[in-house]
C-alpha cells in the first residue's frame, strides 16, 4: 500500500468519536434527597409515607371553609309549643242540683252546674238547647259565661216547659246542648247527665204539665 496520509478504518461513525469532558454541574438538593430515600430500608419508607398522608389530611381539615366545619356551639333546643286544645275536649260539666224549689203550676225551673276547663285558654259557653223539643234552656243571669282554665265556675240554667205534648213519659239520659268557644274553634257539644238531673227534670215536668206527664 502506498500513500502519504494515515490509514482510516472503513465505515466510521460519530458514535465512535470521543468527546472531551469540560466539567460537571453541582449536586442538586433533589438529587441528594433521592439518594437518601433510596438508601432507606422498605419499612422506614412505609412509615414516612404514612406520616406524610396523616399530615396532609390534618392540614386539609384545618383549611376547610368555616360553614363546612361542625358547629361546636349549636343553638339551644326550642321546644315546639303544644297546640291550643279543642274547647270540647277540655270542658266538663257537673250537675249540682236544683237552684230553688218548684212551685206548681210554674213552667220553669233553675238547675245548678259546675263547669271546669282543664287547660288552655278560657272557654266561653252558651246554652243552646235541651234534649227535648218541648223545653227551652238558657243560662242566667247572662246568656254567655267565660270560664278560665283551672278555675271552676258555677252556672245556673233556667229550663222552661213550652209544650207538654212534646215531652216523653219518662226522662232518660237528659242532656244540654252548649256552644263552646276558645282561641282555636267554636264547637257545639251535648253534655249528658245522670239520675239526679233526670229526677229533678221529671219533677219540673210534673209541676208544669201534671202528674200524668212523667
Amino acid at each position: 500500500m502506498s500513500g502519504t496520509g494515515p490509514v482510516e478504518p472503513a465505515n466510521s461513525t460519530d458514535a465512535e468519536h470521543s468527546w472531551d469532558v469540560i466539567g460537571t454541574d453541582a449536586a442538586r438538593p433533589a438529587d441528594r434527597l433521592t439518594d437518601r430515600w433510596r438508601g432507606l430500608p422498605p419499612g422506614r419508607r412505609r412509615a414516612v409515607v404514612a406520616t406524610a398522608v396523616i399530615a396532609v389530611a390534618a392540614a386539609w381539615a384545618v383549611a376547610l371553609p368555616q360553614p363546612l366545619a361542625p358547629d361546636r356551639h349549636p343553638p339551644p333546643h326550642q321546644p315546639v309549643p303544644a297546640p291550643t286544645p279543642w274547647p270540647a275536649t277540655v270542658t266538663a260539666w257537673h250537675y249540682l242540683g236544683r237552684a230553688e224549689s218548684l212551685n206548681p203550676p210554674e213552667k220553669a225551673g233553675r238547675f245548678r252546674f259546675a263547669v271546669t276547663v282543664d287547660r288552655g285558654p278560657a272557654v266561653t259557653l252558651q246554652v243552646a238547647g235541651t234534649s227535648y223539643p218541648g223545653l227551652t234552656a238558657r243560662a242566667v243571669p247572662g246568656p254567655t259565661v267565660t270560664v278560665p282554665a283551672g278555675t271552676p265556675r258555677g252556672i245556673t240554667v233556667e229550663i222552661t216547659v213550652s209544650d207538654c205534648s212534646a215531652l216523653p213519659p219518662e226522662v232518660d239520659h237528659p242532656f244540654l246542648d252548649v256552644t263552646l268557644r276558645n282561641a282555636r274553634a267554636i264547637q257545639r257539644h251535648s253534655f249528658i247527665f245522670g239520675r239526679g238531673y233526670a229526677r229533678d227534670l221529671s219533677d219540673l215536668f210534673r209541676a208544669a204539665c201534671g202528674p200524668s206527664t212523667a
